[in-house]
């Protein structure tokens, strides 16, 4: 099933689906990207639910994405975690990539946090590192693939959302004390989004830079986007997973990327904590 875009009809149907599956309330969503999964363990009496049983959620086919929702809490915070995501380059709409996120804003989730593997193009970012995101470029968008294309559906917002403050400068505050207070060097800057799948030459990458990008990977904006449609709060991280090849001297693969996943989960785990303990 791929139709471009999907009807509030059929949102609301997933959003009933999870109902009738758990009987917690999620206050907080949370987005894990490749190689992060590992944070859902930690969930208090989860609700697991197989993206496979959900009618109309897409299911990803890349390896490092478990594919399934985790539903409980997490420093005592009612949670609902995104174990693994979906991408556009998988070759569905950006409606189906966005999905997820509109049926949390049905189910009355408030706050999104939303993390991803991201290459990093800041000449001091190294593999291991978090990034916290302060704005975002949208390649994607601005090539005519932006979710928020076709029907406006008011009962979420506005047909022009402004993006002017795409993550929540308040939980931005809460992240840097987290990261303060449990001694993680915490970088901040701009996260691209491209579609992927294809790493990207160092033509691009030097391009990107000198755009302000510190940061590159292939999700993440269009989930934000649709979150800020419909008012809800963002928290991003980025987990850097990887230099990138900006001289065109190295490769860069995906089992990287999920390797540093295992240096960048511990160091998000309590920065997330942190700040769920702060809400």
């Amino acid at each position: 099933m791929n139709q471009p875009f999907l009807t509030l009809a059929q949102i609301d149907e997933v959003a009933s689906s999870i109902r009738s599956r758990t009987n917690q309330q999620p206050r907080v969503g949370l987005i894990l990207g490749s190689g992060l999964g590992g944070l859902a363990d930690s969930v208090q009496n989860p609700d697991i639910i197989p993206y496979s049983d959900l009618p109309y959620w897409p299911i990803s086919t890349v390896f490092g994405h478990a594919g399934r929702l985790v539903i409980g809490t997490l420093e005592n915070q009612p949670i609902l975690v995104m174990q693994g995501r979906v991408h556009f380059y998988e070759g569905i709409s950006m409606s189906q990539v966005t999905l997820p996120v509109r049926v949390m804003q049905r189910l009355g989730i408030e706050i999104l946090m939303v993390t991803n593997a991201a290459g990093a193009i800041h000449p001091d970012y190294v593999p291991g590192d978090l990034m916290l995101i302060t704005d975002h470029l949208n390649f994607v968008g601005m090539a005519g693939f932006n979710p928020l294309i076709g029907p406006n559906m008011e009962e979420f917002g506005q047909r022009f959302p402004d993006m002017s403050q795409a993550y929540d400068r308040a939980l931005n505050e809460l992240a840097r004390k987290a990261a303060k207070e449990n001694n993680i060097h915490l970088q901040e800057g701009v996260y691209v989004g491209l579609s992927g799948p294809s790493f990207e030459t160092p033509a691009d990458l030097r391009f990107l830079r000198m755009a302000g990008a510190d940061a590159v990977g292939m999700s993440t904006v269009p989930e934000v986007t649709i979150a800020r449609h419909g008012n809800t709060r963002v928290l991003g991280i980025s987990g850097i997973s990887n230099k990138a090849n900006l001289d065109g001297n190295t490769l860069t693969t995906h089992e990287e990327v999920l390797e540093a996943g295992k240096m960048i989960t511990p160091k998000l785990e309590k920065i997330i904590s942190s700040v769920l303990r702060s809400l």
